[in-house]
């Protein structure tokens, strides 16, 4: 029977893990006492022949043969090896429990769609469901020994419901060399085939819904024979096997407490008891045994998966469900809230307190915004300023820097003419509004201005700013900063 203990572990406490480490039943200690106390015999035996039965010459050798197995303790990789050994079983462990067919989708289907409240729909629904449930014992029959056990031969499968000695004849006609789990499947299929013509499916739409719930519980079927068939590489399993045994071949030689080798040298404590080498068995040799517990969770052990009583739910469940559930509807009345704008369900006085907790509106909505109470303005966007439409330009150029020269942004400017300053009359307003602009620079813009306009006049100007300059984008002003908003230093730069 599998152990649960989810009740125990509900609320975190102090310790909480620590009632666990008592219980026997599904325990570390139960699958690893017996090795765990061949391992401390023989550690017993060693230590006495060495102690008691060795001269002092042998007792040299036994030291030097000792260190050597300690040593050779750290070129096995146990953490790395057993680690991904272990995280590969309990993914396939999950994975294959995922995989048991369950009929709760495929039973709501059958009583929604598959119609008649006469015997004839009556035995249509039972009829369906049956096969698969049936599909499912027979595959639970080829990996699982407890459903082996309940059902050694077919005899016990037609005594227990699942199958009519007609189905079992038809079943048994059929020859295949191949597991036939599949059979009642295909019989599903057809019967539902066979209702849509009697018209107790209605249309299509419910037939393929049929059908495609169908083909996923098959599936799983398939996929629990698949799971039995192949299995983890053998010599995977091998290889961890011989680390594990290895390792602690090793270790029954190599870390016993040992006497120095030379007179006078100082040795190692002596504590009879190796404890940090049997915590450490109990922790390697207890990782195994988990592996070699789920690797296959179909067998009899404590945590294995309880299959037949899936079985008896199973069958139970959908019968109940396709059968006398069927049509079969509690009066349609008017809820508790029906006057009511917010429904709130009562409290138990030991659930009281949760009703003072607020409840949760995004992770941002505590957030104090900022003291500032100008950060908090609207802050409207002047209509009168066109985009940029050169991205990568409008990174460097949306307001201007006294890092660029006006000469240099003039000269750029020839290259670019798409980047000019506007015309009086509109344009961009200037990123320093408390700054006189300078006459001298303003200026010597206007004149490349006319040297540029001179330039189309004559032709001389590339081809490429012709054409760019048909786009006619958006005008920028560049103006270069007062002599006061500056340092003495930085005006060489501003040169013209």
């Amino acid at each position: 029977m599998t152990v649960s203990y989810t009740l125990k572990v509900a609320n975190s406490r102090f310790g909480g893990f620590s009632k666990l480490l008592f219980r026997w039943k599904g325990s570390i200690y139960k699958l690893l006492y017996k090795e765990f106390i061949v391992f401390v015999v023989l550690y017993a035996v060693l230590s006495l022949v060495y102690r008691r039965l060795l001269t002092e010459e042998q007792k040299r050798l036994y030291t030097k043969v000792a260190q050597y197995c300690n040593r050779s303790t750290d070129l096995i990789p146990m953490s790395f090896v057993l680690g991904f050994y272990v995280t590969l079983i309990v993914n396939r462990w999950w994975a294959q429990y995922t995989s048991i067919p369950l009929p709760d989708q495929l039973m709501c289907v059958i009583s929604s769609n598959v119609h008649g409240k006469d015997e004839r729909g009556r035995i249509l629904r039972r009829t369906l469901i049956r096969y698969a449930n049936l599909s499912a014992v027979l595959i639970l029959r080829s990996v699982s020994t407890r459903v082996l056990k309940r059902f050694p031969t077919m005899d016990h499968v037609v005594e227990a419901g699942f199958m009519t000695q007609d189905e079992r004849k038809k079943f048994e006609s059929l020859h295949s060399d191949f597991n036939k789990y599949w059979i009642p499947c295909v019989w599903f299929t057809n019967l539902a085939a066979q209702a849509r013509r009697e018209g107790r499916i209605r249309d299509d739409v419910a037939l393929r819904l049929l059908m495609d719930e169908l083909n996923l519980y098959r599936a799983k079927c398939s996929m629990l024979f698949h799971y039995d068939w192949i299995s983890i590489p053998l010599v995977y399993t091998q290889v961890v096997t011989i680390a594990v045994y290895s390792f602690f071949a090793f270790c029954l030689i190599g870390r016993q407490f040992l006497e120095p080798l030379e007179p006078g040298q100082e040795g190692d404590l002596d504590m009879y008891v190796p404890l940090s080498t049997l915590l450490q068995f109990f922790f390697y040799a207890g990782w195994l045994k988990v592996a070699e517990q789920i690797i296959n969770p179909f067998g009899e052990d404590d945590d294995d998966f309880e299959t037949n009583k899936l079985i008896d739910r199973n069958l139970q469940v959908s019968l109940l469900s396709v059968d006398d559930m069927y049509q079969n509807l509690p009066p349609t009345v008017k809820d508790k809230y029906w006057n009511e704008s917010t429904a709130q369900p009562p409290y138990t006085m030991a659930t009281a307190a949760e009703t003072l907790k607020p409840s949760f509106l995004g992770s941002t909505f505590d957030m104090r915004m900022c003291e500032d109470a100008e950060q908090s303005q609207l802050a409207e966007a002047s209509p009168s300023v066109p985009r940029i439409q050169t991205p990568l330009l409008s990174r460097f150029f949306a307001a201007a820097s006294p890092a660029i020269s006006i000469k240099n942004f003039s000269r750029g400017s020839r290259a670019h003419p798409h980047l000019r300053r506007p015309r009086t009359d509109g344009g961009f307003p200037s990123p320093y509004p408390n700054r006189s602009e300078d006459p001298e620079s303003v200026a010597r813009i206007e004149e490349e201005e006319t040297e540029d306009e001179e330039s189309r006049a004559r032709g001389t100007q590339p081809p490429e700013a012709s054409e760019m300059q048909r786009k006619e984008l958006p005008l920028i002003r560049v103006k270069a900063p007062s002599s006061e908003s500056i340092g003495a230093d930085q005006l060489e730069a501003w040169d013209p």
